[in-house]
């Protein structure tokens, strides 16, 4: 469907579950070459089948992040796209999250998404290419949801990261979009389940009906709905986007 991904190498942080697993399959199925990051890897970038590598990284290791992106350069070429997968969460009321968690929080989806994109957008600007940088917030970075104080802060964080990296690499032709996904199946989603729901007296089930309930299109999202926004902000159909926060929520959040 998206020919000209067949010469982009794409760098996915969280590549090796949730949404960051979707986003490498749709990438590889396009053509692309896929470099998978992710803190579950083996050390050492490895090439694990055609046109597809895998890293570890921790994204929030700013030395690591450079050491990864200077190794994609040397053995693959400059990264054309990247799409921030990584991501965590802590459950709790604002009254009862620790330091620790809203460190851990901040230093993973919002340090982190911004190290990796920063160190793409070095190596392009220095390499004078185009390019994409596909941030992956949540509707979390537009709403407030109850017990998830230091991730909807960081996903808002993310969002301005967006808007400003935007407005900077315009000139160079760099486009930076956040995709905002809803509800969407994956381990992380099922974990917050039994957590939210042991802090709110509801068990996983109810909670996961509660989800649905509140999707105008009536069921959650999977990752392959979140993977084909991806594939169309780095395709040549989105070239004159760039700064947007992209809703895919089933309508849950309009804005």
């Amino acid at each position: 469907m998206f020919d000209e991904l067949t010469s982009r190498v794409v760098f996915v942080t969280g590549g090796n579950s949730g949404i960051g697993a979707g986003v490498v399959d749709a990438f590889l199925a396009e053509g692309a070459t896929v470099v998978s990051a992710d803190l579950s890897l083996p050390e050492g970038l490895s090439g694990i089948g055609e046109r597809a590598w895998a890293v570890r990284l921790d994204v929030s290791d700013e030395s690591a992040v450079e050491s990864v992106l200077d190794a994609v350069a040397d053995a693959i070429g400059t990264v054309d796209v990247v799409v921030t997968a990584a991501g965590t969460s802590t459950m709790g009321y604002a009254t009862e999250t620790t330091g620790a968690d809203w460190d851990r929080n901040l230093d993973v989806n919002a340090k982190g998404s911004f190290l990796v994109a920063r160190g793409v957008a070095r190596r392009l600007v220095a390499a004078d290419r185009t390019g994409r940088i596909i941030f992956i917030s949540s509707q979390a970075g537009k709403n407030g949801y109850r017990g998830m104080t230091a991730y909807v802060a960081s996903k808002h964080a993310v969002l301005g990261v967006t808007k400003t990296m935007a407005v900077e690499l315009a000139p160079r032709g760099i486009t930076v979009n956040a995709i905002c996904p809803g509800i969407i199946e994956t381990p992380m989603k099922h974990r917050e389940r039994i957590e939210g729901g042991a802090i709110r007296g509801m068990t996983a089930e109810e909670v996961a009906a509660e989800d649905r309930s509140q999707v105008p299109l009536g069921r959650t999202g999977t990752t392959q709905d979140v993977a084909g926004v991806a594939l169309f902000l780095a395709s040549d159909l989105a070239g004159y986007m760039t700064g947007q926060a992209l809703n895919v929520t089933g309508g849950m959040t309009m804005h």
